[in-house]
């Protein structure tokens, strides 16, 4: 399976809303509850309007369009990460799966995943 390095640094943000955002951003993923509303977006694309953010993450995308029925696919990838005391962000779309690290801990995820038998694009 193959694993897309994605370049850019990410932020994760929790927003008064969603008027200031560039939807147009290349990376842009939202969530809605009734208590928040969050954003993760490149650093630099980061709105006027949020209230807290926290920056210094790094992604990558499972590559490929992922069909529902798969499983485990992120487990194994976030298990693996886990083991070896890395924390993630994930974000699932409708297409495939995102997940975000630390900043300091990516290349050593990367690594991790590589050994594993994950291809690094």
């Amino acid at each position: 399976m193959e694993l897309k390095e994605l370049d850019g640094s990410f932020s994760v943000c929790k927003m008064e809303d969603y008027s200031a955002v560039d939807w147009t951003s290349p990376y842009c993923f939202s969530g809605k509850t009734d208590e928040e509303n969050s954003l993760v977006c490149l650093t630099e694309d980061v709105p006027d309007n949020t209230i807290q953010r926290e920056d210094g993450w790094r992604a990558f995308r499972i590559q490929g369009v992922l069909d529902f029925s798969l499983v485990e696919i992120l487990s194994k990838l976030s298990a693996l990460l886990a083991e070896n005391q890395i924390g993630i962000l994930a974000i699932s779309t409708y297409n495939t799966d995102y997940i975000l690290t630390k900043a300091d801990d990516y290349s050593r995820a990367l690594e991790v995943l590589s050994d594993a038998g994950y291809q690094i694009v």
